[in-house]
């Protein structure tokens, strides 16, 4: 807590030297110095409350590290998932490939027997 320093006494003498009464310059000096120490405690408390508010939104070097882990963890369980995904993908290619070679060796099949009754190569 910083302190404003304020010279009662020599203000009060300034002020009888401009002519006001030994009573009416320490009253002045008084006054001046409780309401300056009123102001100094209104500004300390507006610090210290700026401070507290601004503290809870820093991130520390805790909150960064959470950070990091929770951005691992992520990537850890997206990679998993990737993983899932190719090898499903990989097992579905794989199905469809057999059926289309299925009907391949269908369709092949089909054509070579409407061909060889074309051509008249089985004799009937």
């Amino acid at each position: 807590m910083t302190a404003i320093t304020f010279d009662s006494l020599g203000y009060a003498k300034k002020l009888e030297e401009a002519g006001f009464t030994r009573q009416q310059a320490e009253i002045q000096a008084i006054v001046l110095r409780e309401e300056l120490e009123a102001q100094n405690n209104a500004f300390q408390r507006l610090i210290e409350s700026y401070d507290e508010s601004s503290r809870k939104e820093l991130a520390t070097k805790g909150d960064v590290q959470d950070v990091r882990l929770e951005i691992e963890k992520v990537r850890a369980e997206l990679k998993t998932d990737i993983e899932k995904v190719r090898a499903e993908l990989k097992t579905d290619i794989k199905t469809l490939e057999l059926r289309l070679l299925k009907w391949q060796f269908g369709i092949g099949l089909a054509l070579a027997a409407i061909m060889a009754k074309g051509f008249g190569w089985l004799g009937f």
